[in-house]
């Protein structure tokens, strides 16, 4: 099983590993990309201006801007600890024990707009790229990655894949085949509707479970049996489709 993860805007500093070495990433059929998409953001960072207008940045963003300029020569982190917001507060990755840790490191991803998509235990540094940003001289993100990001994730599962990512970066590169989950807030009047707030959280929520549990989900109905031991409410709503409900 692989349970793949959106990434987040915003990101932890610093680290205390070696610069990014991509011949080191998981899905290594993804070098290329990678790298080029990485020498795009260092390049286009020498311009603060074009940097601003191609990332969607403000005036007062200027420290994005430089870590991009600083991709080849900063220091990484795990992926797992790079990424922060608040489905990664939900996942609570710093409390897990020894054997929970390791089996986020088989078993959860994070998609990315510069990577790709990238395994929990990969090291990586801090950079600011969004799934729907366009660089200057390139083909958008989702003609640069697809088809070959699917592929690589497709191939890196080996199984089950739980897609929890939201739907910029599921564009980039589609699994058809993975299970989803989607939040609705419950309102006393029996009406569903989508928060992104919630969302976010109750994923990360579904994220924890999935990694902690001993069970291998080999469809929606295994996933949200170890949703409902984790307390999340759920409902099958079709073979790859699973609804989180929440208050």
């Amino acid at each position: 099983m692989l349970v793949l993860l959106p990434p987040s805007e915003t990101k932890s500093d610093g680290g205390a590993d070696a610069p990014l070495d991509l011949a080191e990433l998981s899905m290594p059929q993804l070098t290329e990309t990678r790298e080029m998409l990485v020498q795009a953001l260092v390049t286009l960072a020498a311009d603060g201006e074009a940097s601003q207008l191609a990332l969607g940045l403000g005036p007062t963003q200027a420290d994005e801007i430089e870590r991009n300029a600083k991709l080849w020569v900063s220091p990484t982190r795990p992926a797992l600890e790079r990424y922060t917001g608040v489905l990664f507060d939900a996942l609570d990755a710093k409390s897990f024990t020894r054997t929970q840790k390791s089996k986020a490191l088989s078993r959860l991803a994070m998609g990315s707009a510069l990577f790709g998509a990238v395994r929990a235990g990969d090291l990586i540094p801090a950079y600011r790229l969004s799934g729907g940003s366009k660089l200057p001289g390139l083909s958008t993100l989702r003609a640069l990655w697809k088809p070959e990001l699917s592929r690589a994730i497709t191939a890196e599962a080996d199984g089950l894949v739980v897609d929890l990512r939201s739907g910029t970066y599921q564009q980039l590169g589609p699994i058809p085949e993975a299970v989803i989950a989607t939040v609705l807030t419950e309102k006393p009047d029996g009406t569903r509707t989508v928060v992104s707030h919630f969302n976010k959280h109750h994923k990360g929520l579904l994220a924890r479970a999935l990694t902690v549990s001993r069970a291998e989900p080999q469809d929606v109905r295994g996933v949200a049996r170890v949703a409902s031991k984790a307390g999340l409410r759920v409902e099958v709503a079709s073979d790859r489709e699973l609804i989180i409900l929440t208050d």
